[in-house]
């Protein structure tokens, strides 16, 4: 009757190592499959959070990224860890109003209501 209880618990010990190693497999196949999917112009992050765009990809082994202009760097492909979209670059000086026209961004200014000030000052005056 000892054996019983045992021989569940081996049991039990057994599926939960087959479902965490299929699942550890799946996720291999799957960053194997993206890096062998990986062609030029694709926006990329590595495993190390750099952000570039796939220029050469003539190597099993390693695929070249550019990640500014004119900067090229060589990458093993297994330090791909997913693409990302494209950068949408915006003009950070125009934005619209409500009625759609353009209005220049204001810098950050330190807007203060007098009676604010006014406060600040009754109140370094009684200390």
């Amino acid at each position: 009757m000892e054996l019983l209880p045992m021989l569940l618990l081996f049991g039990l010990l057994g599926v939960m190592m087959y479902f965490m190693s299929r699942r550890q497999r799946r996720a291999q196949e799957q960053q194997v499959a993206l890096q062998n999917s990986l062609t030029i112009g694709d926006r990329v992050m590595t495993t190390s959070g750099l952000y570039g765009t796939v220029i050469d990809t003539s190597d099993d082994s390693t695929i070249g990224i550019e990640i500014a202009p004119g900067v090229e760097t060589e990458w093993l492909r297994a330090a791909v860890r997913e693409k990302v979209g494209p950068v949408v670059e915006d003009d950070e000086d125009v934005v619209e109003d409500a009625e759609g026209e353009d209005v220049d961004l204001v810098e950050d200014e330190t807007l203060v209501d007098e009676d604010v000030k006014d406060d600040t000052k009754a109140d370094t005056k009684q200390k």
